[in-house]
């Protein structure tokens, strides 16, 4: 297997090269599979779901072919998922997937424990340590923190807009010691990443350090994540027609979305055989991308502030991913995609607990209301010629390809649940009068001191910390 570069399709590299260098530091491009080869049809067509880390295995196997061998590779899977994706249905046509099993209670423990282990495998044979440089708008630093922390050979460096995330998830990535620590950055998400994207573009830098990305920008970060995917829709394929009475329903996927990593994964899962009939792209009030399936005009824009603060990205970066995958059209074909504001991220909390009795997060509630709206009359409304103005919450005015089978009752939908709601617990409490229970590795991890350095948001002043804080 071969990865390119999303800015030279003439690039070829291995694997290993990918996951080590994170981003192609010649081009600035991200890395993605020249192919995407097809999950084998006896797994594919099991009549009853396989497990979790069967589906991890063989989905892996493809990528990673003769680079790591099969008892390897077998070893890494069991070390990284000692926990499982759980399909749960709230109404019969409704599944919340629920990602937060994992020791940080986010999906990215799912993508960042793959990703620690693969590159820790190949970095056995290099002098020094590989250095992890990562931004964070919530999770993903707390799931890096925690896959990477006293693994040999990696150190960690995971950068944070101060002020801009949940308390629990600044403790969660704030208080780790050793071969992890936190910056505290002046500035907002956006800012974080362009600090991250410029060192990897550093030749200077580059040449002191060996550098590499554990954010969505690593290919080996989306790729583990496509295995939740797969299980999830071949666990609905299962069990939807007893549920909801319809034979053969068109699954759609609901991906509460901020960098678009997450949903990228789903098109990767897609392109391997995964049955799943199309995407609804959910974000807040940093819309970019609705706004580009809207429009046409991709415009990068200074993040804002929102309840469901994992999604504040105002540049994504998987942009390019999607684009050198699926043209314009094909992702209109293939994606709905609806925002919400912050009252309306309540309401959908609200909504979804006085509905169906679940808790959900805030990111996860963009999803449940949007495919709540989605099948009960948005996607009517859109296909009647009712459009929805894409500066309003809602739908945006993009019609996909499956929006008949929603129309007609023949659709289930998966919302992707990616955090646990405890984790933002005051914000819960304010939409439905009480606070989800919090599990005890959460609580636990509240009681530690905050080690998280201040940092100006200053590529100077970020290098300068760098060169004399990393072993060289």
């Amino acid at each position: 297997m071969f990865y390119t570069d999303t800015r030279d399709s003439n690039v070829k590299v291995d694997f290993r090269t990918a996951v080590l260098n994170g981003m192609n530091p010649k081009t600035g491009g991200l890395y993605i599979p020249t192919s995407y080869p097809r999950l084998n049809d006896t797994i594919l067509n099991k009549a009853s779901t396989p497990s979790f880390r069967e589906i991890a295995f063989e989905m892996a196997k493809l990528y990673t072919d003769g680079e790591i061998p099969e008892n390897d590779l077998n070893a890494i899977i069991a070390d990284c998922y000692p926990f499982n994706a759980q399909v749960v249905p709230i109404d019969p046509t409704t599944y919340v997937l629920e990602l937060f099993h994992g020791p940080t209670c986010a999906f990215k423990d799912f993508g960042a424990r793959f990703m620690a282990r693969v590159m820790s495998y190949f970095n056995r044979t290099e002098k020094g340590p590989l250095h992890i440089l990562v931004a964070t708008s919530g999770d993903t630093g707390s799931a890096v923190g925690s896959a990477f922390h006293n693994v040999e050979g990696l150190d960690v460096t995971i950068l944070y807009p101060a002020g801009k995330i949940s308390p629990l998830q600044e403790k969660q990535l704030s208080t780790f010691t050793g071969n992890v620590r936190a910056l505290k950055v002046n500035g907002t998400f956006d800012d974080c990443q362009k600090l991250v994207k410029t060192a990897f573009t550093d030749e200077e830098l580059r040449s002191t350090f060996r550098l590499s990305s554990a954010n969505s920008i690593n290919i080996s970060r989306l790729l583990p994540q496509s295995f939740y995917y797969m299980y999830s829709s071949l666990a609905v394929k299962n069990r939807a027609p007893h549920d909801s009475k319809i034979e053969n329903p068109s699954i759609i996927a609901i991906v509460p979305s901020g960098n678009f990593g997450n949903l990228t994964s789903g098109l990767i899962a897609k392109r391997m055989g995964a049955p799943i009939a199309g995407f609804v792209a959910a974000t807040n009030a940093n819309r970019t991308i609705p706004d580009w399936i809207a429009s046409g005009n991709y415009e990068p824009r200074a993040s804002v502030r929102t309840l469901s603060n994992a999604m504040d990205v105002g540049a994504p970066s998987n942009y390019e991913r999607i684009r050198a995958m699926y043209s314009l059209d094909e992702v209109r074909n293939l994606f709905a995609s609806y925002w919400l504001d912050d009252a309306g991220i309540k309401e959908a909390i609200k909504g979804c607990h006085t509905k169906t009795g679940y808790i959900i997060d805030p990111h996860g509630a963009v999803g449940y209301q949007a495919w709540y709206d989605i099948k009960t009359k948005a996607m009517l409304d859109l296909s009647s010629g009712f459009k929805n103005d894409p500066a309003t919450p809602g739908l945006t005015p993009n019609l996909p390809s499956w929006s008949d089978s929603v129309i007609n009752k023949k659709a289930v939908g998966i919302v992707l649940e990616t955090a646990h709601p405890a984790k933002f617990g005051s914000i819960v409490k304010d939409a439905i009068g009480r606070e989800p229970v919090i599990p005890d590795r959460l609580e636990k991890v509240m009681s530690l001191p905050d080690r998280a350095i201040p940092m100006e948001n200053s590529y100077e002043d970020f290098k300068a910390w760098l060169n004399e804080n990393l072993e060289k």
